[in-house]
C-alpha cells in the first residue's frame, strides 16, 4: 500500500503541475494574440510581440502553441481583450497591483474582489496603491554572456536608468516609455536576454513575519489562479518564506 500511496501522490503532483503549466500557457498565448492583433505579426517589427514570444519560450511553450496564438489574432470576430489594472490590499495591509487581459471587466473585478475579501483584503480605488510603486522596464542579462564594463556602457548609451550587478545577472532598469527601444538596442549586442518585462516596483518593502508572509502568499496564489490575471505585483517582503 505504501507504494500505491506514493504513486497516488506523484500522480496528484503531476496533474497539478500539468494544470499549472496549462494555465501559464493560456495566459502567455493570450498576450501573444493581443500583441499580434495590436501590431505587426512579425516579431522583429513588433517589440511587444517579440517580448511575449520570448516569455513563452522561457516557459518552454511549444512552437506550435506560439504559432497558433499568432494566427488567432487574424480571426475576425474573436474575443476583444482589454488590458485593465486593479489595485487593492491583502492581509496585513499589503499593497497589490493586478494586471489583467480580459474580455469581461465585470467578471474580472468581481473575481478579484471576491479573492481579496475572502483572504482579509479589499479592492481599492484607482491610484490607491500605484503611488507606492514605480512603473518601469526590467531586463535581465546572464553575467556569463557579457563583461560588466561592456553591459554598463551599452545600457547607459541606450538610455537606461540603472544597471545593477546582482548574483548571476545584470539587471537593467528603464523608464516605461523607453523599455522596448532600449531592449531592441541591447538585442543588437546580446543574443540571450534571460527576462524582460514592464513591472511595478515598490518604492519600499513591507516586512512581514512568517505567518503574515504565508497569508499573503495564499492570496497571491489565489489571484494567480484567475484566468484573467496576467501579472501581480506587491510591496510585501516574503523573505521569511525562503
Amino acid at each position: 500500500m505504501a507504494g500505491h500511496s506514493h504513486w497516488a501522490g506523484i500522480k496528484h503532483k503531476k496533474s497539478r503541475a500539468d494544470k499549472e503549466r496549462s494555465k501559464i500557457f493560456s495566459k502567455l498565448s493570450r498576450e501573444i494574440t493581443v500583441a499580434a492583433k495590436l501590431g505587426d505579426k512579425d516579431p522583429d517589427m513588433n517589440p511587444r510581440l517579440r517580448t511575449a514570444i520570448q516569455a513563452a519560450k522561457q516557459a518552454n511553450m511549444p512552437k506550435d502553441n506560439i504559432s497558433r496564438a499568432i494566427s488567432k489574432s487574424e480571426i475576425s470576430g474573436d474575443k476583444i481583450y482589454e488590458s485593465l489594472r486593479y489595485e487593492g490590499f491583502g492581509p496585513s495591509n499589503v499593497a497589490i497591483i493586478i494586471e489583467t487581459l480580459t474580455d469581461n471587466k465585470n467578471r474580472s473585478a468581481s473575481s478579484i474582489r471576491t479573492v481579496l475579501q475572502k483572504n482579509g483584503g479589499r479592492l481599492g480605488e484607482s491610484g490607491s496603491t500605484t503611488h507606492m510603486f514605480t512603473n518601469c522596464g526590467i531586463i535581465h542579462i546572464d553575467k556569463e554572456k557579457i563583461k560588466e564594463e561592456e553591459i554598463f556602457d551599452i545600457a547607459i548609451n541606450a538610455g537606461a536608468k540603472d544597471c545593477l550587478s546582482l548574483d548571476n545577472i545584470f539587471e537593467i532598469t528603464t523608464e516605461k516609455g523607453d523599455f522596448y527601444k532600449i531592449k531592441t538596442e541591447l538585442e543588437k549586442k546580446i543574443r540571450t536576454i534571460i527576462y524582460s518585462s514592464i513591472e511595478w516596483r515598490p518604492s519600499s518593502y513591507l516586512n512581514l513575519n512568517k505567518e503574515q508572509s504565508e497569508q499573503t502568499l495564499q492570496v497571491l496564489n489565489a489571484l494567480e489562479e484567475l484566468d484573467d490575471v496576467q501579472n501581480i505585483f506587491t510591496n510585501a517582503n516574503l523573505k521569511n518564506l525562503q
